[in-house]
């Protein structure tokens, strides 16, 4: 278990370990939601990140594109909704 000291102004930091692990590279954004007093931490892919969706099916992955449209579709619609974009 990594553990992490929370500041004096409520900040903490993520450890590399887990931010190479989520993907998370500066002026990334996440989402944090509670469970049962547990903090759930979730990256959150931007628009411009989906520009390579496709590049891992390409490598002759088996292609499920319902669930490669619904992803995209999901993630596109927190997008938009997150940055006003409607």
């Amino acid at each position: 278990m990594i553990t992490a000291q929370v500041s004096d102004k409520g900040q903490i930091t993520i450890p590399s370990a887990i931010r190479k692990k989520l993907g998370l590279k500066a002026k990334s954004q996440v989402e944090i939601e509670v469970r049962d007093n547990v903090a759930v931490l979730r990256p959150i892919k931007s628009i411009l990140e989906l520009s390579g969706i496709l590049h891992e099916y390409a490598k002759g992955k088996p292609t499920d594109w319902e669930t490669i449209i619904t992803e995209t579709e999901r993630i596109v619609a927190e997008q938009v909704v997150r940055e006003g974009l409607e």
